[in-house]
């Protein structure tokens, strides 16, 4: 896969501002990421070969963190946080509500492209539970109308 030249110049500004390449990872594969939307096999070779180290290791963190997506998303990326603190402020019904209204499934895009739905492990907004993510925006705490203003309003 060729990297366009200028995805290759924010590369080299990312990895200008760590002391070892290898730091600078986690930014290089978030501008991957914003550039092509997702992290494919071959983005994942390409950063593999520029940050001179393993495409095994790159699949392994790009699959260890939530940010990264190894597939299309959709305009609308809605990650839900099931974990300890929005699981005991009553998430599960909100996840149901949630699918009913957008009409997928967890790991599934809207055949229109205009959602994709996953359940996540922590959003780090515990203080706003239950609540979820949608692209960079956080939503909580929410209830059964809150979330649906939020789904009209996408």
């Amino acid at each position: 896969m060729e990297i366009p030249e200028e995805l290759k110049k924010k590369w080299d500004e990312a990895v200008a501002r760590y002391e070892e390449k290898r730091a600078a990872l986690l930014p290089v594969l978030r501008l991957s990421q914003d550039h092509f939307g997702y992290i494919s096999a071959e983005v994942e070779e390409a950063v593999a070969h520029y940050m001179g180290t393993t495409p095994v290791h790159i699949r392994e963190v790009v699959t260890f963190y939530e940010l990264f997506h190894t597939k299309p998303v959709g305009k609308n990326n809605i990650q839900f946080c099931h974990t300890l603190a929005c699981n005991l402020n009553g998430c599960e019904p909100l996840i149901k509500q949630l699918k009913e209204k957008i009409g997928i499934k967890e790991g599934e895009t809207s055949s229109d492209g205009k959602y994709s739905f996953s359940r996540a492990e922590c959003l780090g907004a515990c203080e706003m539970a239950p609540m979820m993510k949608i692209n960079k925006d956080i939503y909580g705490p929410l209830d059964k109308d809150k979330l649906n203003e939020i789904i009209e309003n996408l």
